[in-house]
């Protein structure tokens, strides 16, 4: 058996669907369906069911999976086990990570990340919404938020305290927060959603209103910046306007607005690719000189 072609059955398996795995290992379908039937030849059996839209693991292919995920695995830390530590990572290093702190903290890594891994890849996919990391093939999550049970590995990798703040202008001209009761007097930007601003780790709240509301972290940052009133968002998320001023922290003297720690979330395995170790450790590094 091939370990290539093991790793395309995994890939079928994780995706629902020939084309979808030949997507993520950037074959044509036809030879996806080809190496599938190869395999499937050799080991004398059916693992898949085809449908014209999607394939599903039939009960040899089932059994026959984690057989395929633990070679490949074994396969994978061998090379690590034996790769010399100036080894430069190669493959195509899959991240999701919320919009903002993408821009914001991933996007200054790349170029130095590319250039000193010249055969690296990496597909950056930008969203706020939670994506499933095993069903969409990818190596590592970035996650700003509070974490739900899963069968995933967390990795914390920075803290990541929630900021008040606002526009010097606005500032100016409404007078500066002092305690929570005060933020309901004055036009906060939220969330959909989230219109009650938590403290001292939920024992108190304010039910907040204001003029704008979104579901992007980055609008509400930008309506911040443009005087339209107070956001509560983290601190890796207006890092950059409160250095250049753009923003001012506020300070609020009867309550801690708390924190939602920066997490790396990867799928549940023994190896870790070198392309990811080597994402964490600059990401990692990055944070720590730059935190709060």
């Amino acid at each position: 058996m091939e370990l290539h072609d093991l790793n395309l059955l995994l890939t079928i398996a994780r995706t629902g669907s020939l084309s979808g795995a030949a997507r993520q290992l950037d074959l044509a379908p036809m030879a996806v369906s080809r190496r599938l039937a190869a395999l499937e030849r050799e080991l004398g059996v059916r693992l898949v069911h085809r449908t014209t839209r999607s394939v599903a693991l039939t009960p040899e292919g089932e059994t026959f999976v984690p057989y395929a995920q633990a070679m490949v695995e074994a396969e994978e830390a061998a090379r690590a086990a034996l790769a010399p530590a100036n080894a430069t990572a190669s493959g195509t290093l899959r991240i999701t990570a919320p919009e903002v702190f993408g821009q914001t903290a991933i996007m200054p890594l790349v170029p130095r990340l590319l250039a000193d891994h010249p055969a690296l890849r990496v597909d950056l996919r930008l969203t706020d919404r939670i994506v499933d990391l095993v069903g969409e093939g990818l190596d590592v999550a970035i996650r700003i938020a509070p974490l739900r049970d899963s069968a995933l590995v967390a990795k914390r990798i920075a803290p990541n305290p929630l900021v008040l703040c606002a526009a010097p202008a606005y500032l100016k001209r409404h007078g500066v927060p002092r305690r929570i009761d005060d933020l309901a007097a004055h036009s906060c930007l939220v969330l959909q959603g989230m219109n009650q601003w938590t403290f001292d780790d939920g024992a108190r709240a304010v039910h907040v209103e204001g003029a704008f509301s979104s579901t992007s972290v980055g609008a509400i940052r930008a309506a911040a910046e443009q005087g339209l009133g107070i956001a509560r968002l983290s601190y890796w998320d207006v890092r950059q306007p409160l250095a250049e001023r753009r923003l001012k922290r506020i300070a609020i003297e009867d309550g801690d607005p708390g924190a939602v720690d920066v997490w790396a979330l990867l799928p549940t395995r023994r190896y870790l690719p070198l392309r990811v170790r080597v994402f964490l450790d600059r990401l990692t590094t990055a944070l720590a000189q730059a935190g709060p």
